[in-house]
């Protein structure tokens, strides 16, 4: 059985909130008093580099994992990086509202709302409602927009009209941006319609099915973000190359060894095409080969990264790698690291990839835990046995983030596309895996979509029986796995990888039993067998069958030399059950459960008691036990200048009485004594 966690149905952001009866400023945006259209123009709407936030514990706990992932690719490609909020007096916080909304940049309002609603849980969902916050609109409001779509205003919604506004460039800062249909900030063509046909038609008729993507940034978003935010590098990339020039990278060939790594395009014994390329552009497409067919065994070629510097303690090395040898062949990863007691640098040991000859390219994964500056280290050694060809590397990628623990690689994909059925006879299961906790699981593809979903891929994770039942806690707590299908562009930062990730609640009932969705396979599973004639038990998948459109399928690098690759991770967060800060209420104040503030004041408990913190802005403010009142610097001015003409007026009167006063004192002193008798 199969569980769709999003009802088999891909909603957009704006879907979600519209079935909500949500009636936000362009479908998914918080707009406040006094605030000004499209407020990037303004540097102090910009938040600091680092971006203090809290995840309350309303938010799902799928939600939590993927706030975190979405954090880690604002890490890998923008200057931006967030950090838990320890008494800042700006910040965000994140919450399960009703549906997926923001306000547009830093409102400078201390603590600043950005709701995850019930399924937003999507890391391009949570990429765009960032964006939002960190000061961006949605791109078909650009001025220059009716060059690019039309908007077909009789297929709209009746009210719904003024979500398709445009803004002039007085207010509207593209930052010299071309337009961009593959923006994660677009609305899609169905955006606000009210029947089937699409409220947008873009000017090029190719890109009609391409807006509205959730998938991750386009190069063009990063591009508006990093130039808003002056980011000239980001705190997780180290370096990619895929050898098209020819000072490859700044890699130097060493001296210890007594051969070399050639770029070359093509190796007679294969590769017949590098990887970037797949051979399709000319005059371009190379390769680092080391050729094992000449020299004798034990021979070696080392190839070294120029020096870097890492900033986080951990890193992931990847890279494609083509045997073309023979199996006694080796790749050997080490590190050379330069530390105070070892200048010239200390060679360590990291992993050897090794294995029978094949006739495509194969991706590695290679973690690091390197913290002083470092070179990464191909060491290729010729085997024992005779060999045609040799080992080849090309695009590699080093950032520090996590590496992905498992990789599906599905091979003659297009050939499953075009062959096999929607529904279940079109399904392909993966290997078995096991998570680092011991959990094993298997993921399963619809290839050409579910009966009710086809032209989709459809993906479902279960967890089966494995090795370590005994001595695991049921039902399985808090996993998160995570499925990524890649984007194979050479160049990391570049990749709009399409993922899902599902949790392991060990509440969460089958809603065809009484069962719980995650207790052990053996209990609530079916019987399956391996491509070997093993037996094990398959619980429930849980997953999507809106995982990813043909169209989108076809699209940039997905199917590269005929395959696809799916990244896995299963990792536990429990941690993440409490993420709300601790912090003593003179420093950091709770919230109310129910916010009595009016005008978008903000309700803390100080001693016990509810208090409104009211928004002020620069010539504004709201005031009272509700913030029901406004206040303004001119009324300020008009009651400042009224006081002191009401004071002179009375001083002045004080002053003209006090002296006819004494006058009159003094007149009749003077008549008393000139009165007087004199005496002898």
């Amino acid at each position: 059985s199969e569980i769709d966690v999003d009802g088999g149905i891909d909603q957009d952001i704006f879907d979600i909130n519209e079935a909500l009866g949500l009636d936000l400023f362009e479908g998914d945006i918080k707009l406040h008093e006094m605030q000004e259209r499209n407020a990037i123009i303004g540097d102090n709407y910009r938040w600091p580099h680092v971006v203090p936030y809290v995840l309350e514990d309303s938010l799902e706990m799928n939600a939590k994992g993927l706030i975190l992932k979405a954090f880690e690719q604002y890490r890998l490609k923008t200057c931006i990086d967030f950090k838990p909020w320890e008494g800042e007096k700006n910040y965000i916080s994140v919450f399960k509202g009703s549906g997926c909304w923001s306000s547009v940049g830093n409102r400078q309002m201390g603590l600043q709302q950005l709701s995850i609603g019930a399924n937003c849980d999507r890391i391009g969902t949570i990429q765009h409602e960032f964006l939002h916050a960190l000061g961006f609109w949605h791109e078909q409001s650009r001025s220059d927009r009716d060059d690019y779509v039309t908007i077909v205003w009789d297929r709209i919604q009746s009210g719904k009209e003024h979500n398709f506004n445009k803004y002039d460039d007085k207010t509207s800062d593209f930052l010299n941006v071309p337009y961009d249909y593959n923006s994660v900030m677009h609305y899609s063509k169905t955006a606000f319609r009210n029947g089937t046909e699409p409220t947008i038609l873009t000017n090029i008729p190719d890109f009609s099915d391409v807006i509205g993507q959730r998938m991750d940034f386009s190069d063009y978003d990063l591009q508006k973000l990093n130039r808003l935010y002056n980011c000239t590098s980001s705190l997780s990339f180290m370096d990619t190359c895929s050898f098209e020039l020819e000072n490859i990278c700044g890699m130097i060939q060493s001296s210890d060894d007594n051969s070399d790594w050639q770029r070359v395009s093509q190796v007679p014994a294969g590769p017949n095409t590098d990887h970037t390329n797949m051979g399709e552009c000319q005059d371009s497409g190379y390769f680092m080969h080391f050729n094992t067919s000449a020299g004798r065994e034990g021979s070696t070629a080392v190839l070294e990264s120029r020096i870097l510097y890492p900033k986080r303690g951990f890193q992931c090395l990847q890279f494609y790698f083509y045997n073309s040898g023979n199996e006694g062949d080796r790749l050997s990863i080490w590190v050379r690291e330069y530390t105070p007691a070892s200048p010239n640098g200390t060679l360590r040991f990291i992993e050897e990839i090794k294995g029978s000859p094949e006739t495509y390219w194969q991706l590695h994964h290679v973690s690091l835990n390197v913290t002083s500056k470092f070179r990464v280290v191909f060491q290729g050694t010729r085997g024992s046995g005779s060999s045609n060809g040799g080992l080849s590397i090309d695009d590699i990628n080093l950032s520090e983030t996590q590496c992905p623990h498992h990789v599906w690689h599905i091979r003659n994909f297009t050939h499953l596309l075009n062959t096999s059925p929607a529904g279940r006879d079109g399904r392909i299961y993966s290997p078995p895996f096991y998570s680092s906790k011991g959990y094993a699981f298997q993921i399963s593809l619809y290839v050409n979509g579910t009966t009710d979903n086809p032209f989709n891929l459809g993906i479902y994770l279960s967890l089966i029986s494995g090795a370590n039942d005994d001595h695991l806690q049921w039902p399985c707590p808090w996993q998160q796995g995570t499925m990524i299908l890649l984007d194979q562009h050479p160049d990391i930062r570049q990749r709009m990888s399409n993922q899902r990730s599902v949790t392991t609640d060990p509440l969460q009932l089958s809603e065809s039993s009484s069962n719980y969705t995650w207790d052990r396979p053996d209990k609530v599973g079916s019987e399956a067998t391996f491509p070997n004639g093993t037996k094990y038990m398959r619980g429930p998948g849980v997953g999507t069958s809106a995982f990813l459109t043909h169209d989108r399928l076809r699209s940039r690098n997905f199917i590269k030399e005929d395959g696809v690759y799916i990244l896995l991770t299963m990792e536990d967060i429990s941690h993440l059950l409490k993420t709300e800060p601790s912090i003593p209420p003179t420093v950091a104040p709770s919230f109310c459960p129910n916010n009595p503030c009016e005008n978008d004041g903000v309700c803390v408990i100080v001693q016990r008691a509810p208090v409104c913190r009211c928004p002020a802005g620069e010539n504004w403010w709201y005031m009272g036990e509700k913030c029901e009142r406004k206040g303004s610097t001119q009324e300020n001015i008009v009651i400042a200048v009224s006081s002191t003409v009401t004071v002179f007026v009375v001083m002045l009167i004080v002053t003209i009485t006090t002296a006819v006063c004494l006058k009159k004192k003094y007149k009749q002193g003077r008549e008393n004594k000139d009165s007087l008798p004199l005496e002898e």
